[in-house]
């Protein structure tokens, strides 16, 4: 798990089928609570929007967030940080 704050929405004119209706977001990481220079582009399965500081996950695991289990992304935002 990884946390940041959404920055920007993403749009793709064209996208793998399995993500047709995915939100696509710009994410700044943040480590030790300080931001960093690292970012990520993460689908949304929460609702998330812009400033709000969220939780990812990535690699693998990502794709287990998602409905369809077989969908290529490599991140994923799980939950969204009162």
């Amino acid at each position: 798990m990884r946390k940041g704050i959404v920055i920007d929405n993403v749009v793709s004119t064209r996208k793998q089928e399995s993500l047709v209706g995915s939100k696509f977001l710009e994410v700044q990481l943040i480590e030790n609570g300080e931001k960093t220079d690292k970012f990520v582009i993460a689908v949304d399965s929460v609702g998330a929007g812009i400033g709000e500081t969220v939780l990812l996950t990535e690699g693998s695991s990502a794709r287990l967030a998602l409905r369809n289990t077989s969908t290529p992304v490599d991140a994923v935002v799980v939950g969204i940080v009162d």
